[in-house]
């Protein structure tokens, strides 16, 4: 399962490397990438892109179960297809690639369990959540790279102010989702306490008066402890059983 998952996340990345690298030369952030300076061949890296996908494929098929396989699928058209497409024509691009981001996490569950059930449900929830403000801190302290390439994204669209107030209904949707697993019998006490603590020091980062006027600061503070927060997260839910 992980080895099958790596390839194919690997390869959903090539592929868009590949469509993006027009958008990446406009970009610091991406304008080295390989595609973007020829380091690399197109046809290179659409032939790498399509034996990390099928070998990728081809383990989940064989020693995982089909809803895995399925999983798996959808995981790489929402990224490569969908979010290939809707960062290019909406505000909601980001939204969108939550779903292929979400992935990964419900496919392990079902590679064991062999079933998508609630508990599926809530792990793809929870990780749709933590991604918004994720990628819309980048999208704050990226600003000038997103708007050079022409994307759509929500702080270009319509300002940082109202970005933050998303990343802030976000941040509130991804504690009362991580502790539904409590809620639900899924995660015991000790789970629920500590991603209580941390989401709330999450969002009091949010909210930090001393950050809140330097848009790339705050921007680069959230984005790094939405990283912490995943960190946590995975920890505690490796965990859980073994809790009280």
């Amino acid at each position: 399962m992980l080895g099958g998952v790596t390839l194919i996340i690997a390869s959903a990345c090539v592929f868009n490397n590949y469509l993006d690298r027009g958008i990446d030369k406009k970009m610091d952030r991406t304008k080295k990438r390989a595609l973007v300076t020829g380091e690399i061949s197109v046809t290179a890296a659409i032939i790498y892109a399509c034996v990390l996908g099928v070998l990728g494929f081809w383990l989940l098929a064989a020693y995982t179960n089909a809803l895995t396989v399925v999983i798996g699928a959808i995981g790489i058209f929402s990224y490569v297809v969908l979010y290939g497409y809707y960062k290019r024509a909406s505000v909601h691009g980001t939204l969108i690639g939550s779903i292929s981001g979400s992935t990964s996490l419900v496919a392990g569950y079902c590679a064991v369990t062999g079933k998508f059930d609630l508990l599926a449900l809530l792990l793809f929830l929870i990780m749709a959540a933590w991604q918004m403000p994720h990628f819309y801190a980048i999208g704050i302290y990226r600003l000038k790279d997103y708007k050079e390439a022409g994307l759509p994204i929500l702080p270009a669209k319509r300002g940082i102010a109202a970005t933050k107030r998303q990343i802030l209904l976000y941040i509130v949707l991804f504690a009362l989702t991580a502790c539904s697993l409590t809620i639900f019998d899924y995660a015991g006490y000790l789970y629920l306490i500590v991603m209580l603590v941390v989401s709330g020091l999450w969002l009091r980062l949010a909210l930090n008066r001393s950050t809140i006027g330097d848009d790339v600061k705050w921007g680069k503070q959230i984005f790094g402890f939405s990283l912490l927060s995943l960190l946590v997260f995975c920890l505690m839910i490796s965990i859980a059983n073994y809790l009280p």
